[in-house]
């Protein structure tokens, strides 16, 4: 079972947002998947309420996190995504220890850059893989990454942090999608260049547990243990 678990102390990250649209690709592929929404703010459980299908599941990890986990690996879950709130607090250090790999969303401003630091610092200390994705940014312009997208690499180059080498660009229909309990990959075809960015992000996921489990030794964006 892979646990991708969606942290960052500092809010408004896009965590919530990454981890409905990653799950609903998820389930395209037929992969079970489960969602574990542990912010007491329950964004997407809002969002899985507003589906019209069950698809994925969903269950609380506000509460009892450990025996969540648990119970999605008696059931042999394939992929399980879980959402953290903002702040230091059990369930957030339970799924940390418990993480395959960590998603650490941030904006390339200087305020998410320092926010970053604090939730790489948690995730070397208890020696769980992680990996930095920039999260609402500019878009390109000819191909080529946005002077603010440029400088926040650097940044993080200078961390020694595994960052995925794409980007997922500030778009209206990422947000607009969720709103009535979809995704971008069950949009129209307006949506599709968001779609093949969280496409981008998930096959980058699937390599870096590949790398993880010592199975996978080409690119990805985490290949060592942090």
């Amino acid at each position: 079972m892979n646990v991708i678990v969606f942290a960052s102390r500092k809010g408004g990250t896009g965590k919530s947002t990454l981890a409905a649209h990653l799950a609903a690709h998820c389930g395209k592929t037929s992969r079970s998947c489960l969602l574990i929404d542990s912010d007491p703010q329950g964004s997407l459980t809002l969002w899985h309420n507003l589906r019209n299908n069950e698809a994925p599941k969903l269950r609380s990890g506000v509460t009892g996190f450990s025996e969540t986990i648990e119970s999605a690996r008696r059931e042999d879950f394939e992929w399980v995504l879980v959402d953290t709130p903002p702040l230091v607090s059990e369930p957030v250090g339970d799924a940390i220890r418990a993480a395959t790999l960590i998603v650490i969303p941030a904006r390339p401003a200087v305020f998410d850059l320092n926010a970053v630091t604090e939730t790489i610092a948690v995730a070397r200390r208890v020696q769980r893989p992680f990996a930095v994705v920039l999260n609402a940014v500019p878009p390109k312009r000819l191909g080529t990454e946005s002077p603010m997208v440029a400088m926040a690499r650097r940044t993080l180059l200078a961390l020694d942090a595994p960052v995925w080498s794409g980007q997922i660009t500030q778009r209206t229909n990422l947000a607009l999608s969720l709103a009535d309990g979809g995704s971008v990959d069950e949009s129209n075809a307006d949506a599709r260049v968001a779609a093949d960015e969280i496409a981008g992000l998930w096959t980058a996921i699937e390599n870096s547990v590949k790398a993880i489990h010592g199975a996978y030794a080409g690119a990805a964006m985490h290949q060592r243990a942090a």
